[in-house]
């Protein structure tokens, strides 16, 4: 985090170089008288274990400075009276615990142990900083949610290794994807699930790869097993439109059929749509997006600018970093503002 966006940086930029933790204080902070260390005030839970711990003014530089040497420390900067520290206290601690290991959680009650707050130039509390290395390197300040407080622990700590083993699979599958081995992809998509089975890249990759195949009931109950809230995920979004296209190209027909048409009559748009649904269907997406574009500027109008609302489902589905997505985009624009 940049001094710039940095809420714990001190005016004038950067961290002061003066600052020294349960020594002599700094000279732009009064000293604090010494405290001994003081058990968790009502209202916060006791801190327990290895993983979590009180400190205070005197034992910061042990618990804090020399630790993260060792592993990332989060400091939370905490008050009794402080609602908003109450609602993180559980949040945080459950993220420590789920973290194993990887970030140990120090509590500092300001109340009692104002002059570390203070040299950090902290003025709103809650507020975490993460200290690696002996030195903050990032923080947070508010109450988060859980999903806000385990993506901190992860930027500041990198991902554990479920985590990262989930990462390289996922990148794996997608890179035999745009190679063309959909099975091996849906294997690891598989594999993942088994481990994860709420990772929507996952299950969104896996349902796309199912409707593709035509299996539509078996693509249906991976979608319908993410989350409600997740809906506008992009995998998730991406695999329901490959769905519903599938859907639509099972009773296209005879593709030979339609191409037969198609010849006799150039201007039988409703068979060259079909044609596209099928290209699509086949993997050849720049064939359906050429041939929906051959519709446009033939007739803009027909079925209702149907031609172009296609098409923009197809991008939803291939995603919108695709090259074939790229590619009929700048023949669209061309087309629509040449």
């Amino acid at each position: 985090m940049s001094n710039d966006s940095n809420p714990f940086a001190p005016a004038g930029g950067g961290y002061s170089a003066n600052v020294s933790f349960g020594g002599a204080p700094a000279a732009a902070a009064p000293a604090a008288p010494a405290a001994p260390a003081a058990p968790a005030a009502s209202g916060a839970p006791a801190a327990s274990g290895d993983l979590i711990r009180d400190t205070t003014t005197q034992a910061f530089t042990a618990d804090v400075i020399q630790e993260s040497r060792n592993q990332v420390v989060l400091v939370d900067f905490w008050a009794p009276w402080c609602g908003p520290c109450k609602q993180l206290t559980p949040i945080i601690e459950k993220a420590v615990r789920a973290a194993g290991g990887r970030v140990k959680l120090v509590k500092m009650n300001i109340d009692d142990h104002p002059q570390v707050a203070g040299q950090l130039g902290i003025q709103s509390i809650p507020a975490v900083i993460a200290f690696k290395n002996g030195q903050p390197v990032d923080g947070f300040m508010g109450a988060q949610p859980e999903s806000k407080v385990a993506e901190f622990i992860e930027r500041v700590a990198g991902p554990g290794d479920e985590q990262a083993a989930i990462r390289q699979a996922l990148d794996e599958a997608q890179a035999l994807l745009a190679q063309g081995d959909a099975e091996t992809a849906l294997a690891i998509f598989s594999e993942i699930i088994a481990v994860a089975p709420d990772n929507l890249a996952a299950l969104g990759g896996a349902a796309g790869i199912l409707a593709d195949r035509g299996e539509l009931d078996a693509a249906r109950e991976l979608l319908d097993a993410a989350p409600a809230d997740k809906a506008s995920d992009a995998a998730i979004v991406s695999a329901r439109a490959r769905l519903t296209l599938a859907d639509q190209v099972s009773g296209l027909g005879n593709p030979a059929e339609l191409a037969s048409r198609l010849e006799a009559d150039p201007k039988d748009h409703q068979a060259r749509f079909d044609l596209a649904m099928i290209d699509n269907a086949r993997g050849d997406r720049t064939a359906a997006a050429d041939r929906l574009l051959a519709i446009m500027k033939a007739d803009r109008s027909w079925n209702d600018d149907g031609a172009r609302r296609q098409l923009l489902q197809f991008f939803e589905a291939w995603g919108m970093a695709d090259e074939a997505t790229l590619s009929a985009r700048r023949k669209l624009s061309a087309l629509l503002f040449s």
